[in-house]
């Protein structure tokens, strides 16, 4: 990242939402990187921008075939890394064709010439970075708007090269670590297919059970099973949907509906508060040994530096002995053992003992033996001669606008996010003094508390076609007219979950939290 050229951070306001990660951003823009900045309200991070791109809630597959479009209309596609290294060009060619500049600028709301500077400079940058986070993945059409980046960095060759790559940047510590594991309804450890019936073979043999062959659900399938009553009882760790899911006077309604559940967590949180058994755990970064994976698919070691606190215990150990008590002989692995078991089954680690992790201070996977140093880009073998393995395709995607439409009785769109001084529903961070924090807010446009007569300060009632709360006003003059912002910081004091949209995207299961229709009305004083 430091020693790029180009960044583009699309839907994501890493200066707040991931500050660590922003101070790699600044090293760039320190030593001469240019950043563009895509994001609906004007954030803290487009402060260092170059230019920034005010999209309109989304729309970013519009914005992104548009630039598509542009590359290629100017000949600036890179067509040899094309040719060699991928497949579908032609296709994609045709389907961005009705994306025109103008096209772009009317559904997107961004200026034509300022869509025409981002697709010319990202293809004529000799490395550039495209970043995204939630700002992009929390739609009804989450997996196609990362496949709409995809596109663009395979069209340039911006992927798998020093200085040059696609950067999920991760929405909590270890999220890669926990797929990597299997924590997927459809994949086994080291992202192996579970309806694959060789690598479910292995998994058997080494556990000595039969594994189900077909992929579970994800988290909102979980939930519309709960709906059908097909789904009876949970066992909850480490998550708190009672507060972090869309719509959450559905989400409660159904976790109280459920025959039996359990949560394993550090905190009592309000899901744990519904929970039939609650089994306190140990602090994963403080109080357990193990292993943690970076967003460059970097594997760490953790050690532990204190003992847990009262009753808490390791994961391990309450698994180990919950395994036991339903009637399996299972020993209670320490975690370099467990970590052992996970490497002999899953290829990619399979080189990652304990000694290279503390000797190196940690490989990047795919490592396959212990003499394999680690792949530093995961698309790397894209510019090998010829590419090692199948080449990568281009796919077509359609623009699809929010599901929640705007409408007279709705007529604002409300986006949600993070501030610097907390995290998700504050469960962690809400015990803690900022000097920085205050309390949730409904944030506007001076422009709106105007239309709206209403005063910074006021508490008003915010309403969707889901549920209502009630939360002070704030005005920012960042935010554009019609747009407004508020976060899941303080559900205690504001419940903002049970506004948003619980639609998702079939592919990746996420519902559409940053694109609501709400409206906001005075309250009787």
């Amino acid at each position: 990242m430091e020693d790029t050229d180009l960044i583009v951070l699309w839907g994501s306001n890493a200066r707040e939402a991931h500050p660590i990660f922003f101070h790699h951003i600044l090293k760039a823009i320190h030593s001469g990187a240019r950043m563009y900045a895509i994001d609906p309200r004007r954030t803290t991070s487009t402060q260092w921008a170059d230019m920034w791109l005010g999209l309109d809630v989304g729309s970013d597959i519009a914005l992104a075939n548009a630039v598509g479009r542009e590359i290629i209309a100017a000949g600036l596609q890179n067509q040899t890394f094309i040719d060699r290294a991928t497949v579908g060009f032609e296709a994609y060619r045709q389907s961005v064709e009705q994306w025109t500049l103008d096209r772009a600028e009317a559904v997107t709301g961004v200026p034509a010439e300022a869509i025409r500077a981002l697709a010319h400079e990202y293809a004529k940058a000799g490395r550039a970075q495209l970043c995204w986070t939630l700002g992009i993945t929390e739609h009804h059409n989450a997996t196609d708007n990362v496949l709409a980046l995809i596109n663009l960095a395979l069209l340039t060759g911006h992927v798998g090269r020093y200085g040059s790559g696609l950067v999920p940047i991760r929405g909590q510590n270890n999220v890669q670590g926990g797929g990597d594991m299997g924590a997927l309804p459809n994949k086994l450890p080291g992202f192996q297919d579970v309806e694959n019936d060789k690598a479910r073979e292995r998994f058997e043999a080494a556990w000595a059970a039969t594994l189900n062959p077909v992929k579970g659900w994800h988290l909102s399938q979980m939930f519309e099973a709960m709906a059908r009553g097909e789904l009876r009882a949970l066992y909850v760790i480490g998550e708190n949907p009672a507060q972090s899911e869309a719509d959450t006077n559905h989400t409660v309604e159904l976790l109280r509906g459920l025959d039996f559940m359990v949560v394993q967590d550090i905190y009592l949180t309000k899901t744990a508060e519904l929970a039939n058994v609650v089994l306190p755990a140990a602090a994963g970064w403080v109080e357990s040994e193990g292993t943690v994976t970076s967003s460059e698919r970097r594997v760490q070691r953790v050690r532990k530096a204190l003992d847990p606190p009262g009753q808490a215990r390791d994961d391990i150990d309450i698994l180990s002995d919950l395994a036991r008590r339903m009637g399996h002989h299972w020993a209670t692995p320490t975690a370099e053992q467990a970590w052992d078991e996970l490497r002999s089954l899953s290829p990619i680690h399979a080189g990652m003992s304990y000694p290279r992790l503390e000797e190196l201070g940690g490989l990047q996977w795919p490592c396959r033996d212990e003499d394999d140093p680690g792949e530093l880009f995961l698309h790397g073998r894209l510019w090998h001669d010829p590419p090692g393995g199948p080449p990568a395709p281009f796919t077509p995607v359609e623009d699809s606008p929010p599901l929640d439409v705007l409408s007279e009785e709705y007529p604002i769109r409300l986006t949600t996010g993070r501030r610097l001084d907390s995290f998700n529903t504050g469960v962690q961070s809400g015990g803690y003094e900022s000097p920085i924090r205050r309390g949730e807010t409904i944030d506007l446009s001076p422009e709106d508390g105007a239309a709206l007569a209403v005063a910074e300060g006021e508490r008003v009632l915010v309403s969707s076609r889901r549920g209502a709360v009630r939360a002070p006003v704030r005005f920012d003059p960042s935010l554009r007219p019609g747009l407004a912002f508020m976060t899941l910081h303080f559900p205690d004091e504001v419940e903002t979950n049970r506004l948003t949209n619980d639609a998702w995207d079939p592919k990746s299961g996420t519902a559409e939290f940053k694109a609501t229709a709400i409206r906001i009305d005075r309250l009787d004083t």
